[in-house]
């Protein structure tokens, strides 16, 4: 289903948040208000990145060790595991998942993130991997920290990381973010909230999954993707992505 904010296009309203969601103020600015153009994808934007994008190797996907300086990221490890499907429940096979995250004290590296939480030297917080066969993809990481944003008074972001995958072509990318079942944090967040339904907002929540947990290791999370279709996982407008 397709719905429309006066002349403006988005997609299935039980599933995607509206351009305009004015709790979350940077929308305001952000949301359009005249008809989009739609603008002839060009052959770089046709082709890749898919498996082509360059070697991916298994350390890309240990982001506790990818920072290449020999040490270990300061965190309670978690690993994050589940399975990228299409609208047929089908398994999506060798598509790129990238990641993106705060470390635990909730801090980016990245020059506008100034908020007094320590940096650590041996987390860069992304990361990268193909799904195999079964669709499966896999990760291992620290439990990231909430942070405040200045949405308004008292605001925090609840623990999140950032997901990214492609198709087999530039345009075909989608983003969204994963949260964690029991985040007190989740009920207050407005960018969480923006999802439209229950049901928008719970394909977002990843469960405690204990036959993933690594004894005296890590703890271990579960999030399957769905990419289209009545069960499919709520995405974000590309233009939301640094939040």
């Amino acid at each position: 289903m397709i719905t429309t904010i006066g002349e403006i296009v988005r997609g299935d309203a039980t599933i995607f948040p509206p351009y305009l969601y004015e709790a979350y103020q940077s929308t305001i600015r952000r949301a359009p208000h005249h008809p989009l153009v739609e603008v002839p994808l060009t052959l770089s934007e046709l082709t890749g990145p898919g498996p082509r994008i360059s070697r991916v190797t298994p350390d890309d996907a240990d982001l506790t060790r990818n920072a290449g300086t020999g040490g270990e990221a300061i965190g309670q490890r978690i690993i994050v595991t589940g399975r990228v499907l299409d609208a047929s429940g089908a398994p999506v096979r060798n598509t790129l998942v990238e990641v993106w995250q705060a470390n635990a004290a909730g801090r980016y590296i990245h020059r506008r993130d100034q908020w007094p939480g320590p940096l650590d030297p041996n987390f860069l917080g992304i990361g990268r991997c193909h799904t195999n066969d079964a669709g499966e993809y896999r990760f291992l990481t620290i439990m990231p920290g909430a942070y405040p944003w200045r949405n308004h008074p008292n605001a925090w972001r609840p623990a999140h990381i950032h997901f990214s995958l492609f198709g087999d072509s530039w345009a075909s990318r989608l983003v969204t973010q994963m949260y964690f079942a029991g985040d007190p944090l989740l009920p207050l967040d407005p960018i969480f909230n923006s999802a439209p339904t229950e049901r928008a907002r719970a394909s977002m929540i990843a469960e405690y999954a204990h036959d993933v947990t690594e004894p005296e290791w890590a703890l271990g999370w579960r999030w399957d993707i769905v990419l289209d279709g009545p069960d499919a996982t709520t995405f974000e407008d590309a233009r939301e992505v640094g939040a």
